[in-house]
C-alpha cells in the first residue's frame, strides 16, 4: 500500500490539482477532517474554507473553496468545488471589493431564510480568505 493519498480537486470549468500528498485537509460540512492514506471510506459535504495539501509536514498547497461535495476512498481523495481559488492566485484589492459587495447584496436581502443562510456563508468564506492571505 502506497504512503501518500492520491488528490484531486475538480471545479467546473477544470481539473485543478492531481496530485499525491502525505494529508489533505478538507473543511467538511460538520468540521475540518483530515485524510491520510487508508482513510475510512466516506462522502461529505464541504463547507467554505480552505483545502491544505501536506508535503511532509509542511503545507505545499492551499486551496480556498466556496463549497461542494468530497468523496475519500482508502487510496484517493476527491474533491468536486462549486469554486476553488489556489491560495497564490488571490488579488486582495478585487477581494476586498468582492466582500463589500456581499456584504451590501446580504443587506438588502429580502429575509428569505435559506437565501440569507447562503449569503452569510459565502461572506464568510470570502473573509476568510482575505483573513488568510493577509496573515501568509
Amino acid at each position: 500500500m502506497a504512503d501518500r493519498i492520491a488528490f484531486e480537486l475538480v471545479s467546473p470549468e477544470r481539473l485543478l490539482l492531481s496530485v499525491e500528498a502525505d494529508m489533505v485537509v478538507v473543511p467538511g460540512a460538520e468540521g475540518d477532517f483530515a485524510v491520510l492514506v487508508g482513510h475510512q471510506p466516506m462522502i461529505s459535504l464541504l463547507r467554505p474554507g480552505s483545502i491544505d495539501v501536506y508535503d511532509g509536514d509542511k503545507i505545499a498547497e492551499r486551496v480556498f473553496v466556496a463549497g461542494g461535495f468530497v468523496e475519500v476512498t482508502g487510496e484517493k481523495l476527491v474533491v468536486l468545488a462549486e469554486e476553488a481559488t489556489a491560495f497564490r492566485d488571490v488579488d486582495r484589492a478585487a477581494l476586498a471589493e468582492r466582500i463589500a459587495a456581499a456584504r451590501k447584496a446580504l443587506e438588502e436581502m429580502p429575509d428569505h431564510e435559506h437565501k440569507r443562510t447562503a449569503a452569510e456563508e459565502f461572506l464568510i468564506y470570502l473573509e476568510h480568505m482575505y483573513e488568510v492571505s493577509h496573515v501568509n
